[in-house]
């Protein structure tokens, strides 16, 4: 399921709900429905970035590859793609964006209305 994310100070920001629930939890926000105002948006934004440099200081390991290996076997399709892994920076990247846009603006930050 998807998430719009809407303000009148950014694009419209669309994240899978699955991706946008660790943000969201990290500011006490439900992910059916809610609002960042403006006056919560400093903090939000602080959050976040603090959030993305832990999340870069504990990158993925190889258990990913590792995962991967186990499950290819040895058939014809054991020749994979290499592995790429969105990080949580990249997926928070733009809602990040939005919501300087709206501590910057004084705007609110709308979902699920």
């Amino acid at each position: 399921m998807l998430i719009t994310f809407k303000s009148k100070a950014y694009p419209n920001v669309l994240m899978y709900q699955e991706h946008a629930k660790r943000i969201l939890d990290l500011l006490n926000k439900d992910p059916e429905r809610g609002v960042i105002t403006a006056a919560e948006a400093p903090k939000a934004v602080a959050l976040l970035e603090h959030e993305i440099d832990e999340s870069r200081k504990h990158q993925a390991t190889d258990e990913v590859e590792q995962d991967v290996k186990a499950h290819a076997g040895d058939g014809e399709d054991a020749d994979h793609e290499p592995i790429e892994v969105v990080s949580f920076s990249t997926r928070a990247y733009p809602l990040l964006e939005m919501l300087r846009a709206a501590r910057d603006q004084g705007t609110d930050i709308l979902w699920g209305v």
